[in-house]
Formats: C-alpha cells, structure tokens, sequence
C-alpha cells in the first residue's frame, strides 16, 4: 500500500476539453464517495505583465501554498497542459509524495476550434485557435502522457471521465 498521494493530470491541447472533463471527473468521484480535490491549474499562474517562464514558477508556488488545504482529500486530479514529462517535477515538488498519472484529451481539429469559437468570443479567440493546433502538435510528438482519452464530438462527458479514472486506475 502506497503513502503516496495520487496526483491525476487531466492534459490535452486547448479545446480537447480538460475543465469540463475534470468537472465530470470530480462529480464521478462524489458520486463514488471517494474524497478528493480538483482544481483547474490554469488561472493560478496567470498575471499581467506576463512573467513569462516565471509564470510557471508562479503557478507551481500558487499549487504549493494550497495544497494543504486540499491534502485531506488524500487525491488530486488537475487540468493542465503537460508538453513534456520534465514538467512532473514541478508538481512532485508542489504536492510532496504525488505518484503523477498524465492523461492526455483529444479531439479532431474541428472539435477543438468549434469549442475554442464558443468559449474564447472575444480578442482571445484567434491566438487560442492558432495555439490549439501549435499545442496539438507539440503534444502528440512528446507523448508526455500514461494513456490518452478520445475527448471527440459525440461522446458522453460522463462516459469520457469514467474512462479518465479507469485508466488512472481511480475506479
């Protein structure tokens, strides 16, 4: 039996789908009385001016000064963008004794930038359409993750997250 604290990285490109999925994954787990924190890692590194490569630095501070409001739960699944496997360190430093599992989202093309033209309508939009197809592509030659998720059109979220947490081996 490990002492160790499972950590879930819920990844893919921009429009695959990570919050929605991590929400879906976080109501599985309630629903399986499984204690647990979820949080969307995006907006606790962002500031402006851009720190740049700091702004990693800032997000990986921002995760390590809460964890220990979350430690109790005893597991964490986070959405975030994994390029490449290096990263993992900065969260084994952040949660100390996380047994990291990647889950890399995917979706077509035309998925991706039909929800990035619904969630992103304003100055962002064109910036996240080009960084969705950029990030896709860094993501599938990296293979930063354990096991991928087909996050297409027509899937049941309910469905896609059940299969997150099989493959994390959480159900």
């Amino acid at each position: 039996m490990s002492n160790g604290v499972p950590l879930l990285i819920i990844s893919g490109s921009m429009g695959a789908g990570k919050t929605t999925v991590l929400s879906e994954v976080s109501d599985l787990l309630a629903e399986e009385h499984l204690p647990h924190g979820a949080i969307d890692l995006d907006w606790l590194g962002v500031m402006y001016p851009s720190q740049g490569e700091h702004g990693g630095r800032l997000l990986f501070a921002s995760l390590a000064a809460i964890w220990p409001c979350y430690k109790s739960a005893g597991r964490l699944v986070v959405a975030r963008v994994v390029e490449d496997r290096s990263e993992l360190k900065h969260y084994e430093e952040a949660v100390p004794g996380a047994e990291v599992v990647v889950c890399r989202l995917t979706a077509s093309t035309v998925t991706m930038r039909d929800r990035l033209r619904v969630r992103e309508p304003g100055l962002f939009q064109l910036k996240a359409l080009a960084r969705s197809t950029e990030l896709d592509s860094i993501l599938k030659k990296s293979r930063a993750e354990d096991f991928v998720v087909n996050n297409d059109a027509g899937r049941s979220i309910t469905e896609v997250a059940r299969e997150v947490l099989m493959g994390a081996g959480w159900l």
